[in-house]
């Protein structure tokens, strides 16, 4: 049975494996808020957030109502400044629409780094974890990158081992442990019934 006030946050770094673990979720019949998502779906359709960016960025982020990918990837790399300037425009708008969906899951690559924690009450943190080489892979495989752009995402985000000493449960995804086994060990530790 699921319980409406409660809300679970599955986080961990780029190429970890979260989207992975939230198909494995999907699969059981839990629907996943993915945070990145919705982030480019508002990007997309939200006027106020776009002229915001805009302001932030300059004309050349938003071309023909459409967000410019590699503009915003650019300027994103350049500084954390940067980095925390845009959070903070987009995350409030995504932490909003999270709480209209009445969805209890939520994915979120960067959920401390963004404050995304401090917008949105969390029963429990799951963080997915995988060692960096095969983050690395992951990272240029799906996003056709170098290895040194993947490195460059890797360290603007929270360190992975950080990350997992503010989840309260970690998923190890590295091949070999069971990924099905730890979600059952999961739902155990949540009292999760579903």
């Amino acid at each position: 049975m699921e319980r409406a006030l409660q809300r679970f946050a599955i986080t961990g770094g780029i190429g970890s494996g979260k989207s992975y673990v939230c198909h494995l979720l999907e699969a059981r019949g839990i629907s996943v808020y993915d945070c990145d998502e919705a982030a480019k779906r508002l990007m997309r359709s939200d006027e106020s957030l776009q002229m915001m960016l805009q302001h932030l960025i300059g004309d050349e982020i938003c071309q023909n109502g459409i967000i410019e990918k590699r503009v915003l990837a650019a300027f994103l790399l350049e500084n954390d400044t940067h980095k925390q300037a845009v959070n903070d425009i987009v995350h409030p708008a995504v932490a909003n629409d999270f709480m209209l969906s009445n969805l209890q899951w939520l994915e979120s690559a960067i959920l401390f780094e963004s404050g995304f924690n401090h917008r949105v009450k969390f029963n429990h943190v799951v963080c997915v974890s995988a060692p960096l080489e095969m983050r690395v892979r992951r990272i240029m495989e799906r996003d056709s990158i170098t290895r040194e752009s993947a490195l460059q995402w890797i360290d603007r985000q929270m360190p992975q081992e950080e990350i997992e000493k503010r989840a309260d449960f970690v998923i190890v995804n590295d091949g070999r442990a069971s990924l099905e086994t730890q979600i059952d060990k999961m739902f155990v530790d949540f009292n999760w019934e579903i």
